[in-house]
């Protein structure tokens, strides 16, 4: 099985003010209380198919 993507590396990953769904996906516009990586490979069987690497930082 292949490697999951990291959410925190993800430019769709958000943290919610929501104590009961803390973590967020807006690619596929849902909140969760497992990192949204865990809860599409849970409900699909396969890694997530929206995830995109956040930019890389450019130091000046």
């Amino acid at each position: 099985m292949q490697d999951r993507p990291n959410c925190y590396n993800c430019k769709h990953f958000y943290i919610t003010w929501d104590q009961s769904f803390p973590y967020g996906c807006r690619a596929m516009e849902f909140k969760t209380k497992l990192l949204p990586c865990v809860e599409v490979e849970q409900a699909s069987g396969h890694p997530c198919l929206k995830f995109v690497s956040k930019p890389k930082p450019v130091l000046k």
